[in-house]
């Protein structure tokens, strides 16, 4: 009798702290959905109509009627985009090369992984540091251009990248492997048609992830000359550019009222792009598990 009201006395505790749990996870993600919330809605009441047409159409002007983005989301568009172009190949091959094709306990291997994973807590600002001494200003002298934001962008988010993709490639069941190589396929035809088949939806996912970071980041940007008024939109890898952070700050930091909507709106703006990047990052990790 006494085990029997021991098991249900234990039952009971496990039960009360799987619902105590339940509700812990509940309310945190209530209150983290409602600060969103709260912000957002903070946001669109300081815009005060300044989100519209025209704030598309213009590009940064010293007066606030003109004032518009277009600038920032093409200068975005062109750092962002070639830096994922250059980051996302590299970092899926090394990712294949460390996971397949070299022997974990290389004493090389080692060094280059604690190398990948100290590299993926740097701050930004360091990365900008290192672009400014090495890129902009070193033997490379590229100037302060889209060209060198992005390759300083591209070495921010490699390493997270390469994180992201060797874990994927590591959770795919060594079983495919085996059946592969056992029914004669080389090592490399295993990797192409069997592995990275598999892994595919999450590296995309993390790759969304990691650009999605790119594209909110300024502190890296802000060394390399990125310029607030840019009344053109970017045209090669030499042009001038400035991005949607820092045209925030630039209008936040304004003493006019008029711009301080104008960057609440440029923030709803920001978000959105945010928003959209890391749903498309859910539906495709969502997508891959109803296949699995």
């Amino acid at each position: 009798m006494s085990t029997i009201s021991l098991k249900r006395n234990l039952s009971r505790s496990r039960l009360f702290k799987e619902n105590f749990f339940r509700v812990l996870v509940s309310l945190s993600i209530f209150f983290a959905l409602g600060f969103i919330l709260f912000v957002v809605f903070i946001l669109f009441l300081q815009s005060r109509g300044a989100l519209n047409l025209d704030l598309f159409r213009n590009f940064p002007s010293a007066r606030p009627a003109n004032a518009g983005i277009q600038s920032a989301i093409f200068g975005s568009i062109w750092v962002v985009g070639i830096a994922a172009l250059v980051a996302v190949p590299i970092g899926i091959v090394a990712a294949i090369f460390l996971e397949e094709f070299i022997n974990p306990n290389n004493r090389i291997a080692k060094i280059i992984d604690l190398n990948v994973r100290n590299l993926a807590g740097v701050p930004a600002v360091v990365f900008g540091m290192v672009g400014l001494a090495f890129i902009a200003r070193g033997s490379l002298g590229w100037g302060f251009t889209v060209g060198t934001a992005a390759l300083v962008l591209a070495m921010m988010i490699l390493p997270v990248v390469i994180i992201v993709s060797r874990e994927s490639i590591r959770a795919v069941p060594s079983s495919l492997r085996d059946g592969s190589l056992a029914l004669g396929a080389t090592q490399w035809q295993t990797v192409w048609r069997t592995v990275m088949p598999s892994a595919l939806p999450s590296i995309a996912t993390g790759a969304i992830l990691s650009v999605s970071r790119a594209m909110g980041e300024s502190a890296p940007l802000l060394l390399l000359g990125a310029l607030a008024f840019v009344t053109y939109n970017p045209e090669s890898l030499d042009s001038d550019y400035t991005i949607l952070p820092l045209i925030i700050f630039r209008y936040a930091s304004d003493a006019k009222e008029e711009f301080h909507a104008i960057a609440a709106a440029t923030s709803l703006v920001l978000m959105a792009i945010l928003f959209l990047m890391n749903l498309t990052a859910i539906l495709i990790r969502d997508r891959s598990q109803r296949k699995a």
